[in-house]
C-alpha cells in the first residue's frame, strides 16, 4: 500500500511540474509573439507584423474608432493610419500580464507608445489570444 501512495506522489509532482513547465512555455511564446510584432512594425512592416494575428474573418480590433471585424480589414485600418515607416515611427510596449486562461487561452494586458518624429502616440491594450494549431494568436485586441 505504501508503494502505490508513494508512486501516486510521485507521478502527481511529476505531472505537477509538466504543468507548470508548460505553463512557462506558453508564455514566453506569448512574450516571443509579441517582441516580434514590435519588431517587424519598427522595420516598417505592417503585414509581419499582422502575423501575430488570426487570419480570420472573426478577428476582432476594437479601437478608437469601434470595432473591426477580419484580419484584412484590420490590416487595411493599419495601413490607413500608419500610411509609412515614419508614421509608424518606433514602437515599445509594457507588458503588464500574461494570464493563461485554459491550456488554449491567454490574456494579455500592456501598454503601447509610439514614437514619431514630431508626434508621441500611446496608449494600452488588452488582448486575448488562443493557441491554434499549436501557435499562440490573437483573436481580439482592444488598443486605446
Amino acid at each position: 500500500m505504501k508503494q502505490i501512495i508513494k508512486l501516486i506522489l510521485v507521478l502527481t509532482c511529476l505531472f505537477s511540474f509538466q504543468v507548470q513547465a508548460q505553463k512557462i512555455n506558453d508564455k514566453q511564446a506569448i512574450l516571443n509573439l509579441l517582441e516580434k510584432q514590435r519588431t517587424e512594425w519598427n522595420k516598417g512592416n505592417v503585414e509581419a507584423f499582422m502575423q501575430g494575428y488570426w487570419k480570420n474573418d472573426s478577428l476582432l480590433f476594437v479601437g478608437k474608432s469601434g470595432a473591426t471585424y477580419g484580419w484584412q480589414k484590420t490590416l487595411d485600418n493599419y495601413k490607413k493610419g500608419y500610411p509609412n515607416k515614419a508614421a509608424m515611427g518606433f514602437l515599445t510596449f509594457g507588458i503588464k500580464k500574461v494570464d493563461l486562461l485554459t491550456k488554449d487561452r491567454a490574456f494579455v494586458l500592456g501598454s503601447w507608445n509610439v514614437k514619431q518624429e514630431k508626434n508621441e502616440l500611446k496608449g494600452y491594450f488588452t488582448l486575448l489570444l488562443r493557441k491554434i494549431n499549436g501557435v499562440w494568436k490573437i483573436v481580439v485586441d482592444h488598443s486605446s
